[in-house]
């Protein structure tokens, strides 16, 4: 091993030499899988790869243009231009003479621009490079469509405990380190899907015996390494966007357990308590409503304490709002009503308001007609004025706000038929 590769970090001196020893993503590698098959028999396509950091996306690459003996090209996108893609295109032409491919591997390929990817689309197309790029964001809102349409996009999972165990076993063997079975199960649940995070670990509990004759990592000093380590998270990712959308789904599925889950996960991840605090609120109107209009107050309740207190009170607060959220009856009338007349209004004209609707606060507004005919409710019966309308006449039948028959909307359902009912009767006795 030359002097920089021995200072190298572990994660990077443990990289598999061939394709036979790469772990995980059988999905895609095993016998008999699409992208096996295709390197098996030479034929190289451009590709996107796409997981969560650590699961061997830039190892792959590596190991397909040795396998298919490819000129290989390495960019950053978070550091490189257009200039350096320029570069590659020409580098890639004088291979063409050696009747060599290239394999152009952009890492984080998300973070180019579009007029970057653009910049080497016309050479991934007449088949001077083939593009391989690797993002931990989902391609379909990153990249661009005209490079989506000429790459495949395979998605690498989190890699197993399993497979993390074997990988730290075997890093530790290479490095002359001895641990027991119980510590590498553990560094394989912290380092959550991530190998690369495992060999780190890895590497600073070794640091942590440098100048020492002992070799073995005992329990103590595995403790020292996990201590305060975060779980995978991504606070503008898609990890952030799918945790979210597991919480909103627990409770508007009426799960509280798996609704305080995901409220820990993310707290747990590094997310923003407030951040929680504005969804909670969004979910008391969109699932909760009126069938039960106290979740939208404790909602609020809960955000005024994280914010007065801080942590932990506001934290438990939430947590509290988050269990009655889930375990309240559920509607989203007030939601699939507000939505209706939203789209109504985009889709017909606007409408004037009726002239018996409108104020007459002066003599010549009453000589035009205006509030002409209105009825003032607290005058009539029950202090409702039956068959009196409230929308524009166009859409004087329209109902929009359909209660359920669940929590406090119950109620308000038999107070809405009531209420009908009287219409339907003035509307009898007006045309009898």
């Amino acid at each position: 091993m030359t002097e920089a590769a021995s200072k190298a970090p572990l994660a990077a001196r443990m990289r598999p030499q061939t394709l036979d020893h790469y772990l995980g993503q059988d999905h895609l590698l095993a016998p008999d899988k699409p992208l096996r098959r295709a390197l098996d028999s030479g034929q190289l396509h451009s590709m996107i790869f796409w997981g969560p950091p650590g699961v061997g996306k830039t190892t792959l690459a590596q190991l397909i243009a040795q396998l298919c003996d490819a000129h290989f090209i390495s960019i950053s996108a978070v550091l490189a231009g257009v200039k350096d893609i320029r570069a590659a295109v020409e580098d890639a032409k004088q291979q063409q003479f050696f009747q060599r491919r290239t394999i152009l591997f952009i890492d984080e390929v998300h973070r180019f621009n579009k007029s970057q990817q653009d910049a080497f689309l016309p050479y991934v197309e007449d088949g001077t490079l083939i593009f391989v790029g690797a993002t931990t964001e989902n391609p379909s809102f990153e990249i661009n469509n005209a490079l989506l349409s000429r790459a495949r996009v395979y998605q690498l999972n989190p890699l197993s405990d399993a497979a993390i165990v074997d990988i730290v076993r075997n890093a530790a063997s290479h490095e002359g380190l001895q641990i027991a079975q119980a510590e590498v199960e553990r560094i394989a649940r912290h380092a959550d899907g991530d190998g690369r995070r495992a060999l780190n670990l890895l590497e600073i509990a070794g640091d942590m015996l440098s100048g020492s004759a002992e070799r073995e990592l005992h329990g103590d000093v595995i403790d020292q390494v996990l201590s305060g380590q975060p779980r995978r998270f991504d606070k503008g990712g898609d990890l952030f966007y799918e945790q979210i959308s597991a919480l909103h789904k627990a409770v508007r599925g009426s799960s509280v357990d798996g609704a305080l889950y995901w409220f820990a996960r993310m707290l747990d991840g590094g997310c923003e308590p407030l951040y929680v605090a504005r969804r909670l609120v969004r979910m008391a109107s969109e699932d909760i409503g009126n069938a039960d209009p106290r979740a939208l107050r404790l909602c609020l309740d809960a955000w005024e304490v994280q914010e007065r207190l801080g942590s932990p009170e506001g934290e438990l607060a939430m947590a509290q709002a988050v269990c009655y959220l889930a375990a309240a009856p559920k509607s989203n009338a007030v939601y699939a009503a507000y939505n209706a007349v939203r789209r109504q209004i985009t889709a017909s004209p606007s409408y004037d308001v009726p002239m018996h609707l409108r104020n007459a606060p002066t003599g010549m507004m009453k000589d035009q007609g205006f509030g002409e005919g209105y009825r003032y409710a607290h005058d009539e019966p029950g202090a409702y004025a039956a068959g009196e309308n409230y929308l524009p006449e166009a859409l004087k039948d329209e109902v929009y706000y359909q209660p359920v028959d669940r929590g406090l909307e119950k109620k308000i359902a038999e107070k809405l038929r009531y209420l009908q009912e009287l219409d339907d009767s003035a509307a009898y006795k007006r045309y009898r």
